[in-house]
């Protein structure tokens, strides 16, 4: 496991974890010194080759929800370098005329949700995402079981993005920017169908028009094999979303301070020393499912070096789907 004198040297080792698994294989790999969790993933991701994509809006890979669950009626909010997010969380009525919050999304299920519903929206040009089967398809393709208490989580998550509010602050240099606006305007899922029995979701879900425009025109492509490797550890999809938007677009290194990070990726941690031996091991499971990332730790231990990388799907991939559209 990673520690606080060791981080440097596991991201250096990080190039090398699938050099290992392409010479000598996972069980090669796992005799090295490496952490099993991050050689398990590393070799999930290489071993996969479906090739097929996703699409998360670029604001969602620099903010994203909370990890764990917080009170139904607390708001969230999360700053990064160049904005905030604050979720507030929706009103459902209830049988006593007074209506109750539902709670703000969170998790690794709500990140897959709105993984989907983007993906989605982006491979068929549409507000209008289809549901009910897709979506479980999609879910057991990240090896996600829906069913029992699965169920239950993805009915909620899905309960909570459908009535939550949005509002994004961007900042350009001096200029700020702000805007509110729901994810969904249809509700995503029916209590009952018509023969009176539990019913998954409904036929389909309408995107707003305001979230729909900003992710076309923003859209940022993500690997379907990196999403599954990592599809149970929130804090992994939000670190791999983000160097998927932050690092191919540099021309030179970029440092990135502690603070930065924490403010970004560690809301829920007290201590500086807590979040930097926490992150240590998600950015390394991160970086197993993105081979082309260059990511270094500052030798003087203020922060990461980001450097210029290659994007995790290649330009003809993206391409593609576009071309698939109808």
């Amino acid at each position: 496991m990673v520690t606080e004198s060791n981080g440097c040297d596991t991201l250096v080792a990080m190039g090398k974890v699938h050099d290992i698994l392409e010479q000598r294989g996972r069980q090669g790999a796992l005799q090295g010194d490496f952490d099993r969790t991050v050689v398990e993933a590393a070799s999930q991701y290489l071993s996969d080759e479906e090739n097929s994509i996703g699409f998360l809006y670029s604001g969602w890979c620099q903010a994203a929800l909370p990890h764990r669950r917080l009170s139904n009626e607390a708001g969230w909010q999360i700053e990064s370098e160049r904005m905030a997010l604050v979720v507030e969380p929706g009103m459902r009525p209830t049988s006593t005329g007074r209506p109750e919050p539902v709670g703000v999304p969170y998790g690794s299920r709500a990140r897959l949700i709105m993984i989907y519903l983007q993906t989605e929206a982006i491979r068929t040009q549409s507000r209008e995402i289809l549901l009910g089967r897709s979506l479980r398809g999609w879910l057991s393709k990240m090896n996600i079981p829906v069913g029992g208490k699965s169920l239950k989580d993805v009915r909620d998550q899905c309960d909570r993005i459908s009535r939550c509010r949005l509002s994004l602050t961007i900042r350009h240099g001096s200029r700020i920017g702000l805007t509110n606006q729901n994810i969904v305007d249809t509700a995503m899922f029916l209590d009952r169908d018509e023969t009176g029995q539990e019913s998954f979701f409904a036929e389909t879900a309408k995107l707003s028009e305001g979230f729909y425009n900003q992710l076309k025109k923003h859209p940022v492509p993500l690997q379907d094999a990196a999403i599954r490797a990592i599809a149970n550890n929130s804090m992994a999809l939000d670190v791999y979303a983000w160097l998927a938007y932050r690092l191919h677009s540099l021309d030179k290194p970029r440092p990135v301070s502690w603070i930065a990070l924490k403010a970004q990726f560690g809301t829920g941690y007290n201590r500086m020393d807590h979040f930097r031996n926490n992150f240590r091991p998600i950015l390394a499971l991160a970086l197993a499912v993105y081979p082309d990332a260059r990511v270094e730790e500052a030798e003087n231990t203020s922060g990461l070096i980001l450097y210029p990388s290659r994007p995790p799907v290649p330009t003809r991939l993206i391409c593609a789907v576009h071309r698939r559209a109808p």
